[in-house]
């Protein structure tokens, strides 16, 4: 018997109005992911990857459809019980990195546990291991203007970390960042994953959605490809 997925939504919808118009964003999604998947989630600038984002990241709930997150219900909390399983279970990385520039790195990594109700002996602890996961430990001190764009990535990377996850959403992570920094970012996503770590990447460009080792492409708010990377790499 195959155990159950972390992630499971059930014939999703999210519909918009817009006037007279009825904007279905994802119109029918059923997708599974196991632990210990790294799935890129791909499509243009208008497809419906975004909104699907923020139902896998309890931003937001469908308008039908289920979505179980770790066996939970998530699709129709309340905003309070979202922001709960947020930040118990998913660890973000965003675009532009969101880190708060009057803390330190060591504060910004220290936030979700802040939150999560962790004492400040082992909230402390667990930033600066998380710090250390990134190569940034000695750095921990220093405001986010003083570094790199690719060491910002880096930084909210170990902030996503802090809370050891169930799930790492990636929200085009490499988006900011020139390519060789891009590189480095991915290829510590992939240690993440090989480290069996959940990672799901969001991003509208196919070169790195072939980082991923399972590619779910998106188009009009429907899956219209699920599958292996090699077999998504034969049909771009």
């Amino acid at each position: 018997m195959t155990e159950k997925p972390l992630i499971e939504l059930k014939d999703i919808y999210k519909i918009y109005k817009m006037g007279e118009e009825e904007v279905r964003a994802n119109d029918g999604i059923s997708l599974s992911i196991q632990e210990g998947e790294f799935v890129a989630i791909v499509g243009k600038s208008g497809s419906g990857k975004s909104t699907l984002m923020n139902i896998i990241g309890a931003l937001d709930v469908p308008t039908s459809g289920d979505y179980f997150l770790g066996g939970q219900d998530v699709s129709h909390m309340k905003d309070d019980q979202l922001a709960e399983i947020r930040n118990k279970m998913i660890g973000f990385i965003f675009q532009q990195y969101n880190l708060l520039p009057r803390l330190n790195l060591l504060e910004n990594v220290e936030l979700p546990l802040l939150y999560a109700g962790l004492g400040n002996a082992e909230r402390r602890e667990r930033a600066m291991e998380s710090l250390a996961r990134v190569g940034l430990a000695e750095k921990w001190k220093n405001m986010p203007n003083q570094l790199s764009g690719g060491q910002q990535q880096r930084v909210s990377i170990a902030r996503a970390l802090a809370g050891n996850p169930s799930l790492i959403l990636a929200d085009e992570p490499t988006g900011a960042l020139d390519s060789k920094t891009s590189r480095s970012v991915l290829d510590f996503l992939k240690k993440l994953n090989q480290e069996g770590n959940t990672i799901v990447m969001i991003t509208h460009d196919n070169s790195i959605a072939m980082e991923a080792r399972r590619v779910v492409r998106i188009s009009d708010g429907k899956i219209n490809f699920d599958g292996d990377v090699k077999e998504y790499a034969g049909i771009i």
